[in-house]
């Protein structure tokens, strides 16, 4: 077993339960959604795009780029978060809560696609 491949695996799978766990919930409702989970997705997507850098496969080059998709969004999301919440003068309401969570969505489409990725070369994996 390679330590490596489950430190990867781990923060893979890691970002993407953050990124559910903050997205689910009523679109519009801002007490649904954490401001502390969003911070910690962000984090740790940000952690995981790190951890792809190198892999000079085609997959390891899609698991990149599906990586810094996650992170624009959810970067999107928390610069949203922050205006809302700190120059708007309307605050986190419903209409600000949905463009968050909505950008969230894309960031977890694109966690999803970068699990399943790593779930096919897993199972694609033969030993030598």
């Amino acid at each position: 077993m390679s330590l490596e491949k489950v430190v990867f695996g781990f923060f893979v799978l890691l970002a993407a339960t953050l990124n559910l766990g903050f997205f689910i919930g009523d679109i519009s409702d801002p007490t649904l959604h954490s401001v502390y989970e969003l911070f910690a997705a962000v984090v740790v997507s940000l952690i995981a795009t790190v951890l792809k850098f190198g892999d000079r496969t085609q997959i390891g080059a899609v698991h990149l780029a599906t990586s810094l998709v996650a992170d624009l969004q959810l970067i999107a999301a928390a610069l949203m978060w922050a205006y809302a919440t700190q120059v708007s003068s309307q605050g986190l309401d419903a209409a600000a809560t949905a463009g968050v969570v909505s950008l969230s969505g894309g960031a977890l489409l694109a966690n999803l696609v970068s699990v399943a990725l790593l779930v096919i070369e897993t199972v694609s994996f033969h030993r030598r």
